[in-house]
């Protein structure tokens, strides 16, 4: 057990460090802010979306290595999903995060966030960018807060 607690912890850590998607698009179709007061992460996420698909999507923003390396493996899932594939990923991971048990397959690195269930204050960090996402995508222009 230890050695996958560590593997999960280095894959926090490599998303962290060096996210994926990170930076932001000339001209998103949809986009969100959200910000998390308790922790201090504050993000933008910026979606380019044709015909339904999520052909690209890019983050910017500080936070904690929970928040950002969340947000950074939540882009490399989105990519050329669809936008009801990803609001349908957005409830398999809350139901991660708030549980620590994984209900579908299609969740894959996100595993790695399924100890967070135990730490309440870091649910909100780990779900930040995934509010945001499901807000911009709804078409909410309102900033989303954790609070």
């Amino acid at each position: 057990m230890n050695e996958l607690r560590e593997l999960y912890q280095e894959v926090i850590l490599e998303h962290y460090q060096s996210p994926r998607n990170f930076g932001h698009l000339d001209h998103p179709t949809h986009q969100g802010e959200g910000n998390n007061p308790l922790c201090g992460d504050r993000l933008t996420l910026d979606l380019q979306v044709e015909n339904g698909v999520i052909r690209d999507v890019r983050f910017q923003g500080s936070g904690c290595a929970i928040s950002k390396a969340s947000a950074s493996l939540m882009t490399t899932m989105l990519k050329g999903k669809t936008v009801s594939e990803a609001l349908r990923l957005f409830d398999q991971f809350h139901h991660l995060v708030t549980t620590g048990k994984v209900a579908s397959e299609d969740v894959g690195k996100l595993a790695v966030l399924a100890g967070v269930h135990k730490y309440p204050s870091r649910i909100k960090c780990a779900s930040l960018a995934w509010h945001t996402m499901k807000n911009a995508l709804q078409g909410e222009t309102e900033a989303v807060t954790t609070e």
